[in-house]
């Protein structure tokens, strides 16, 4: 406890550790294979791209780029792409996409709250759900409006906390706590935490809520594909006991269930998620 803690009679606020929290995220999504997952989303990074109003030839930066969405939605408008994560298998996943569809862009393991680049190198800088996990939110943002030039554009998709990503994180923390002090990620999509990450005087902030539906063929095939393949849930799975895992496969699906508009057996869960074009000042 602190001095000044002490003398105010309050506890000290616990000090996350970063780098713990990152090797425990970074083995998180290195685990099962989020591009199964993944490219059902390859609709937001299209989506993205048109709120950017992205120009071809325009230097373009995907941050955390997982299986590629926006590495690849940004190629097809003809952009010159750099596409970065700190998990080399993800890479090699966007990597066999671009090569699929013919599509020239540069592939760079690296960190998020380190990027090697210089100062104002990319015309834009993207992340679809990716740089929102980053242990470090401050350092991320200033690494993204770092790289980003003056009078270019930070793009986001970020899940909120009230949304079905959101509650799903809810859900899992409530069986494996996260490390005492760390932020929630579902934080980078209210408005408020933006404007603390991007401050007035250092861009300007326009935030849409979207939704993105996931579509399955029933709750058990959804639970088992997430549980299968989504990082974060498998490891969650497999921290637990088999009382425990049971206990959270059914929240997990009474949540699903919760948020199914689908009256056939499906799957449809509209996912609400905030669409953020940064203008960088």
């Amino acid at each position: 406890m602190s001095t000044s803690a002490a003398l105010a009679g309050m506890p000290a606020q616990p000090v996350t550790d970063l780098a713990a929290l990152k090797a425990r995220q970074q083995g998180a999504w290195s685990s099962g294979d989020y591009a199964v997952v993944g490219t059902t989303l390859q609709i937001v990074g299209e989506c993205l791209c048109e709120a950017l109003d992205l120009r071809a030839g325009s230097k373009v930066l995907d941050v955390a780029t997982g299986n590629g969405n926006g590495a690849l939605a940004a190629a097809r408008r003809w952009c010159e792409v750099t596409a970065t994560d700190y998990v080399p298998a993800l890479l090699d996943k966007a990597m066999e996409r671009a090569n699929a569809d013919r599509l020239a862009m540069e592939f760079m393991e690296a960190d998020a709250e380190n990027l090697p680049f210089k100062d104002q190198s990319f015309d834009y800088v993207m992340s679809i759900f990716g740089v929102m996990f980053t242990p470090d939110q401050e350092r991320a943002a200033a690494e993204l409006t770092r790289v980003c030039k003056r009078g270019g554009s930070i793009g986001l998709s970020n899940w909120t906390p009230d949304g079905f990503i959101g509650q799903l994180f809810k859900t899992i923390g409530k069986h494996v706590p996260p490390p005492a002090g760390a932020r929630s990620p579902a934080l980078w999509g209210t408005r408020t935490r933006l404007e603390e990450l991007f401050p007035a005087h250092v861009a300007s902030i326009a935030a849409t809520p979207r939704q993105f539906v996931f579509r399955y063929k029933s709750p058990a095939h959804w639970l088992e594909v997430f549980r299968t393949f989504y990082g974060p849930v498998l490891k969650a799975f497999g921290a637990l006991d088999t009382a425990d895992q049971m206990a959270l496969a059914g929240e997990l699906t009474d949540l699903m269930i919760r948020f199914n508009r689908a009256e056939d057996g499906t799957i449809v869960v509209p996912s609400d998620y905030l669409e953020v074009v940064i203008t960088r000042h």
